[in-house]
């Protein structure tokens, strides 16, 4: 399999490209029902350049996965000194990936495999949920020992941020596909999940809290 980092430019428009291939056929056929075939159709590359960039669908899968987390760790990846401006648009790249019709249509579609196929459930976890939770961790736990968050067990924290951000319009959006929240929705529940975090982890949430709202009436 190619690595991401040695392609030339045209090489890596062809992998996203093949990457975007793999979300819209995943989503629309499922992991278990998903051919390498349909994804090279999509992608519009030879089955052989498929396996080139990606050796297996399970390769394939995951790289698809992390991508998208990739996309939603950005802002803690590069992080500033500015940890409300960090978490808010944390917020905003998860939501808007995680709210996109294809992952959302893929998600209902994992879970309905899970029971039959459990392999595929705990791929998509592992893959997925498992790696962005350890990301917000690892970000969470800089900002403890900058004294700007306050807790004791990092990953109850890190599940409470995740939760608070947008749990009710995704669950919503999972469950009735037919009525999908739209922005003003997504933007509503996200920033009242960070003004309530920052109440119960800051060190400042006063000023946290101010210069949360500083940000959202900028955006």
């Amino acid at each position: 399999m190619k690595s991401e980092r040695k392609l030339r430019p045209k090489q890596q428009e062809k992998r996203a490209r093949i990457l975007d291939a793999a979300l819209k056929v995943f989503a629309q056929s499922g992991y278990s029902s998903a051919s390498m075939d349909e994804i090279a159709l999509e992608a519009e590359v030879s089955k052989p350049t498929l396996y080139m960039y990606f050796g297996s669908k399970e390769a394939l899968f995951e790289s698809m996965m992390l991508a998208g987390r990739d996309v939603m760790m950005e802002p803690f990846e590069h992080a500033s000194d500015d940890m409300v401006r960090d978490l808010h648009d944390f917020a905003w790249h998860y939501a808007e990936v995680v709210m996109r019709p294809e992952f959302l249509s893929l998600a209902r579609l994992i879970i309905s495999e899970a029971h039959r196929f459990p392999e595929i459930g705990h791929a998509y976890q592992r893959a997925g949920p498992d790696r962005l939770l350890q990301g917000i961790i690892a970000y969470l736990e800089v900002q403890r020992a900058k004294s700007k968050l306050v807790f004791e067990d990092a990953e109850l924290a890190a599940q409470d941020f995740w939760a608070l951000i947008l749990s009710a319009p995704r669950n919503k959006g999972l469950h009735t596909p037919d009525d999908i929240p739209g922005p003003a929705d997504v933007r509503r529940y996200l920033e009242n999940g960070l003004h309530v975090f920052l109440r119960a982890y800051a060190s400042n949430p006063v000023a946290d809290s101010a210069r949360l709202n500083e940000i959202i009436k900028r955006r």
